[in-house]
């Protein structure tokens, strides 16, 4: 089964616009970091962690020490703060003969970049709305290009080119 470890970027994007649940789509065991929980605290996106954490189907976990010190090793001098604990559950379930093994979902390029080379598929905020429209048919592609939108406003901005992309792929 594969492990889908999520950012404190994308926590903050979908919970700020009410749509974490959004990431029940996945097929796996989606688990938030406990310091990228415990990170959470601007409203609304920490009531939306919590109600998301109450279900069963996302959970908080804490990853060995061990593996917070290679990641941070990993890292050098970058300073990704709690994005190390997504690393570092990267560096925990990774497995080279399986790509599907262990999933991120960041908005950060360094987290992104890093889990990639370890061998992780990478989304973002975005790329959940467009597999929940996709893949489970959990929204129409009118609700999710409104998703997509209310995520650009509250911060997490595309470009032109990528917001397209987004609303594209989402088709009509």
């Amino acid at each position: 089964m594969s492990r889908i470890y999520v950012g404190p970027t994308a926590v903050y994007s979908l919970g700020q616009v009410g749509e974490l649940s959004l990431l029940t789509s996945f097929d796996g065991e989606v688990v938030v970091p406990q310091p990228v929980r415990e990170a959470s605290t601007v409203e609304p996106t920490a009531t939306n962690l919590d109600d998301l954490l109450d279900g069963d189907d996302v959970r908080a976990i804490t990853d060995a020490d061990a593996d917070i010190e290679r990641a941070q090793r990993l890292l050098g001098e970058k300073d990704v703060g709690t994005a190390a604990s997504v690393i570092a559950g990267v560096l925990a379930r990774r497995d080279p003969d399986d790509r599907s093994a262990v999933a991120v979902v960041s908005e950060d390029r360094t987290v992104r970049q890093m889990c990639r080379g370890l061998g992780a598929q990478v989304t973002s905020s975005f790329g959940v709305v467009v597999r929940a429209t996709l893949e489970d048919k959990y929204l129409s592609p009118r609700q999710a290009k409104r998703i997509v939108r209310r995520i650009d406003q509250h911060g997490m901005h595309l470009t032109g080119e990528l917001r397209e992309r987004a609303v594209g792929e989402i088709g009509d």
